[in-house]
């Protein structure tokens, strides 16, 4: 009889909206692999403008030796690419986008219990958020709001960070790049990153 009357608990079928709420997650999901199987590709683009060897790529993108050559002869078809400048100092939206998403995640990470940007920063690496402008503006007002509360702990380099990405966004330059806005943005993070834990 217990059994009976726990079968008789389990819904016949998903309601429309458990059934999208599911499969809205999944998207978000392949979409997200999708955005970075197509940055990895990008990258591999930039690293043979580096002059970098298959084998060198091949090893930090954990691909087959064939896959890398695959991709590095598409690229080496047309004209060579323009290597990517990596300065710091760069006015272009991506560029400054990746730096505040790159200060915002070291942020987090300091302060994970209790930064307000963390959820933000999360739903970025999960391909939940994407730079639209109002999306930056939300990020740009919760790492302001961190930085007044931490700024006791927090090095004097991540208020000048900000500082500068902040007037870069609110007066915008207008230059543009040959790399692509994905590429550029997560160039931009990973060296806006490493800067900040280096202490400059």
């Amino acid at each position: 009889m217990a059994g009976e009357e726990s079968m008789d608990r389990i819904p016949e079928a998903l309601t429309e909206e458990q059934a999208g709420r599911m499969l809205a997650a999944m998207n978000e999901v392949i979409r997200a692999g999708e955005e970075m199987r197509k940055l990895r590709a990008e990258m591999i683009k930039v690293l043979v403008g580096f002059g970098w060897t298959q084998d060198r790529i091949a090893r930090l993108t954990d691909m087959s030796q064939p896959a890398v050559s695959k991709q590095v002869a598409k690229y080496r078809a047309g004209d060579p690419p323009p290597p990517v400048t990596l300065s710091l100092d760069q006015r272009d939206i991506p560029w400054l986008e990746g730096r505040l998403w790159g200060l915002a995640e070291e942020i987090s990470e300091t302060f994970y219990d209790t930064a307000r940007c963390t959820r933000y920063v999360n739903a970025i690496a999960r391909g939940r958020k994407r730079f639209t402008p109002e999306n930056v503006d939300e990020l740009r007002r919760l790492v302001e709001e961190d930085l007044r509360t931490h700024q006791p702990e927090l090095p004097g380099g991540y208020r000048a960070a900000y500082d500068q990405i902040s007037r870069g966004l609110d007066l915008p330059s207008g230059a543009t790049a040959t790399a692509s806005a994905s590429v550029r943005r997560a160039l931009a993070h990973q060296i806006q990153r490493d800067r900040l834990r280096d202490g400059a």
